[in-house]
């Protein structure tokens, strides 16, 4: 989303801090790697019903999902954005693999990049060490406001 909130509005955006950014996520990481039988069943009931790893109780991908974000689709083209962009990932997530962080990095046009790799942080970074890392972050981009 922040990136298509740049793509909109470069102008407004001082810099991006992107925490396990999944750009295109559901046609790269999703769609991509689903089993053959949930694509099936997308593209015939118009839903599946995913297993979660962080709910209770499975989520829907619907058709309909699927087919919007392949109009938001932000990869296939330069990001130009260049600003100062900080990216965390934590390197036990198991949903963003890294080559996909570098593949994002390299579409943002800006020379200010840098990337932190978090050897025991998951997808969510919400341990204290992560979330103090994720305030450095912000506090260097803003200034300490």
């Amino acid at each position: 989303m922040a990136l298509l909130l740049t793509l909109m509005r470069a102008d407004r955006v001082a810099g991006l801090v992107l925490i396990a950014p999944a750009p295109d996520f559901t046609t790269e990481l999703m769609w991509k790697n689903l089993p053959e039988e949930a694509r099936r069943q997308i593209e015939r009931d118009g839903m599946w019903l995913r297993p979660s790893i962080y709910d209770d109780g499975p989520y829907p991908i619907t058709r309909d999902l699927i087919e919007e974000s392949r109009k938001h689709l932000v990869l296939n083209h330069p990001i130009p954005f260049d600003g100062p962009v900080r990216i965390l990932l934590g390197l036990q997530d198991e949903a963003i693999p890294v080559d996909h962080i570098m593949r994002t990095a390299e579409a943002i046009t800006s020379d200010d990049i840098e990337i932190t790799l978090i050897k025991n942080g998951d997808h969510r970074l919400s341990s204290p060490q992560d979330l103090d890392k994720l305030r450095a972050a912000v506090d260097a981009l803003s200034g300490g406001c």
